[in-house]
């Protein structure tokens, strides 16, 4: 996985002691996707009720030359879980969240993410791995696209007013 990783990059297995930098991961995510919402609090109600230890967690960091290589720079991440396929039955792995801060975008961070996550599902006998997409995020669809991803279902709401 590191090889796919730019050379000043590393990737590190999350722990449970990081549910709070989790939360403020998901925090970024959905305050860049949504500028206009102001509360996201419920996302911690979120991961606590789903993150474990069959919800991996890894995080991507980053040494450079103004850190210690002992307290390097979190700049990505990659929560997976779990879901059950509605037609054939079948336990997959789900994308909880991929995350990588906007200054170490485009670089092949997410795509090693989601490479070393589609080696984990097929590790423990995955035969598919699911995800969900905002439809305004279109450069997270177009890395999905790109790695093979294709629609499979619209899940579709309607405000109640």
């Amino acid at each position: 996985m590191s090889s796919q990783l730019p050379p000043e990059y590393r990737l590190r297995a999350g722990s449970r002691r990081e549910q709070a930098t989790l939360v403020k991961f998901m925090q970024l995510t959905y305050q860049e996707l949504f500028p206009e919402q102001e509360d996201f609090a419920h996302l911690a109600e979120t991961v606590e009720r789903y993150f474990s230890r069959e919800t991996p967690l890894w995080w991507v960091e980053v040494l450079n030359q103004e850190e210690s290589p002992y307290r390097p720079a979190t700049v990505a991440g990659l929560w997976m879980g779990n879901a059950v396929d509605q037609v054939e039955g079948d336990r997959h792995a789900h994308v909880f969240l991929l995350y990588v801060m906007p200054e170490h975008r485009r670089l092949g961070i997410a795509s090693a993410l989601m490479h070393h996550a589609e080696d984990w599902a097929r590790n423990r006998g995955d035969r598919q791995m699911g995800l969900m997409v905002f439809q305004i995020n279109q450069p997270a669809l177009d890395l999905y696209q790109r790695l093979g991803y294709q629609t499979h279902s619209l899940w579709m709401v309607k405000p109640l007013h």
